[in-house]
């Protein structure tokens, strides 16, 4: 598989995981300072782990889940939010809608509507298509 040299071996996954503890802590601070956006874009830097390890997807999930969850203002996000983390916004906005969760479909759905009229639906499909950098 092309690309796939790139990808972190198991037994490195602890590393991987410090790595997130250390993103999430940032982010919370970053909450507490009233910040969503740039929480948002903190979780989003260096996503997906690049590692097949679930364990490492899911703590990057929550990571994630935790700044989306805390968007409140939609349109203003997208007037501080770069173009580069849209594609990847965008997987993690589909790995919010399978949980199944109420809110959390609620506001992935709130946050697709606006993405998709920004980005357009390019963005989709490359979410959808890239097999490779699952989240």
């Amino acid at each position: 598989m092309a690309g796939a040299e790139k990808f972190v071996e198991a037994d490195n996954a602890e590393a991987i995981i410090t790595r997130i503890e250390h993103k999430s802590r940032k982010i919370e601070s970053l909450l507490k300072q009233n910040k969503p956006v740039e929480a948002l874009k903190t979780a989003l830097e260096g996503s997906p782990p690049m590692t097949r390890d679930e364990r490492c997807k899911s703590a990057n999930w929550i990571v994630v889940h935790r700044a989306l969850m805390a968007i409140k203002d939609v349109e203003g996000m997208f007037s501080s939010l770069d173009p580069e983390y849209y594609d990847i916004l965008m997987k993690y906005l589909y790995r919010g809608l399978s949980t199944g969760d109420r809110p959390t479909c609620d506001q992935c759905l709130r946050i697709h509507e606006k993405l998709t009229e920004r980005a357009g639906l390019g963005c989709i499909l490359r979410s959808l298509a890239d097999t490779v950098n699952t989240v």
